[in-house]
């Protein structure tokens, strides 16, 4: 049976903030990725594009997210929905960590807006 102990996570940083991954093909999942998003206050995440849909829902805190243009805080409690090929960018204007839960599907990829391509090990 596929238990991924909080011990066993995998912790990841990037850009200033940690992705500490519990469901990844690594880990026996098929189809999903899942990963806590800590994000400290006062980081500002590069704009990204990303690949395939992504569900964010704020565990703690609050982040600023620029989605498509559209900006909106989101806070403890609140779901976001990334569809593929949106383009965003999270901050966090608050004065403590934000913390995030975050699904995928296997194979996300994020573009920055370089043109840099990014395939963060917590999405495989």
């Amino acid at each position: 049976m596929p238990v991924v102990r909080s011990s066993e996570a995998q912790v990841h940083e990037l850009h200033g903030a940690r992705f500490v991954s519990y469901a990844t093909t690594l880990t026996g999942s098929k189809e999903l990725c899942a990963w806590r998003g800590e994000i400290p206050a006062g980081t500002k995440a590069p704009v990204h594009t990303v690949s395939r849909e992504e569900i964010l829902h704020v565990l703690d805190g609050e982040l600023l997210v620029v989605l498509d243009g559209q900006t909106a805080r989101v806070t403890a409690g609140d779901t976001l929905i990334v569809n593929p090929g949106a383009t965003l960018a999270v901050e966090n204007p608050g004065e403590r960590t934000a913390v995030t839960w975050v699904t995928t599907s296997v194979g996300l990829e994020a573009e920055l807006a370089d043109g840099t391509r990014i395939a963060p090990p917590w999405a495989h």
